[in-house]
């Protein structure tokens, strides 16, 4: 058995944990704060990922990182011809899959907490960042932990996305689910099944240790 998609795919979800992490925490507190009144519909984008088949949101991926697309003119400023099937093309579809993983609970936590302390902070003349990185962050410092656990679970089982959009070419876009897959297909049976208990003890345990994190941060702030 090869460690390579094993590898692989850590390094997937950490990157897109990161990525979603960084961009996902403004929106989140916008989504949280702001009185916009299409700040839903914005939300109900960033969820679209939930209830969307795999297949579609692949095949519209397909074509944005596709030659006759976006991605296909930014791959050309490095001499590429597209960014489909390639380790940058997967990063980007696992950010756009996984985000609703990680700005819903981060946006709930900022909800959860209310003005009161944001306004407590006003009055000391905090400044918005301050207040922010003071007061907000370790107040929701919950959702941050649920968003970037659940990111990384869901990164490292994405199947139906990042085999439309990264294909099946090792060490370069073959994840650990897609070989699997592979296995499966060549009657791999042992293989199949090494990866796949591995995958079960693996998700069993990230859930494990998030509500044992979270019932503690949860004892700790009271």
């Amino acid at each position: 058995m090869s460690w390579q998609p094993i590898i692989l795919t850590l390094e997937l979800a950490g990157l897109t944990t990161v990525i979603l992490l960084i961009v996902g925490t403004p929106l989140a507190w916008w989504l949280a704060r702001s009185g916009a009144w299409w700040k839903e519909a914005v939300a109900t984008v960033v969820a679209l990922p939930l209830v969307l088949p795999p297949t579609v949101l692949g095949f519209y991926l397909l074509m944005l990182l596709g030659p006759n697309g976006p991605g296909g003119w930014l791959a050309s400023l490095w001499g590429a011809r597209s960014m489909a099937f390639t380790f940058e093309g997967l990063v980007i579809g696992s950010v756009l899959y996984s985000m609703p993983f990680v700005v819903q609970p981060i946006r709930n936590a900022f909800e959860a907490f209310g003005d009161r302390p944001l306004e407590a902070a006003a009055t000391l003349r905090a400044s918005p960042l301050d207040t922010f990185f003071t007061v907000a962050v370790p107040l929701a410092r919950r959702g941050f932990l649920t968003g970037a656990v659940l990111g990384f679970a869901h990164t490292m089982g994405e199947f139906g996305v990042v085999l439309m959009i990264g294909g099946n070419i090792p060490g370069q876009t073959k994840v650990l689910s897609v070989a699997i897959y592979d296995y499966v297909e060549t009657l791999q049976w042992d293989e199949a099944h090494l990866l796949a208990g591995g995958m079960l003890v693996f998700s069993f345990t990230v859930i494990l240790t998030m509500m044992m994190l979270e019932k503690r941060i949860g004892r700790g702030g009271r």
